[in-house]
């Protein structure tokens, strides 16, 4: 079993920034690619990034390249996700998720593990 938490969320202006953290627990941490999802009110959760489990390679949803930047610390069982240039359509609850498989993946269906979420919320 895997455990995924993340932090870093909060109230931010438009045109700021804000990094996220997601700390795992549990087997083989660095054999698993990880993924950030979001989620806003009435709108289904959405693909935002990931990373392989090795770090050396990454996706982006269109929506955020050029803005956000997902990196990977194994020692520290950590995953972050940098946010650059916020706009207020960035609003939403934004998940960590782990997949077994270690390749990228972009879909829900490929996750297998998911953290609680947590709230970013950018300012007009």
């Amino acid at each position: 079993q895997v455990q995924l938490v993340e932090s870093g969320g909060g109230l931010v202006q438009a045109g700021g920034s804000l990094r996220l953290s997601c700390l795992a627990s549990g087997r083989s941490f660095s054999r698993l690619a990880m993924g950030w999802f979001r989620q806003a009110p009435g709108k289904e959760r959405e693909f935002v990034a990931a990373i392989r489990w090795s770090g050396d390679g990454t996706k982006y949803a269109d929506s955020v390249k050029g803005r956000f930047t997902i990196s990977r610390d194994n020692a520290k069982n950590t995953v972050y996700l940098q946010m650059n240039s916020l706009k207020p359509e960035d609003t939403a609850v934004y998940y960590c998720a782990g997949n077994i498989l270690g390749g990228l993946a972009t879909t829900i269906k490929e996750y297998e593990y998911w953290g609680q979420g947590t709230q970013v919320t950018v300012s007009s």
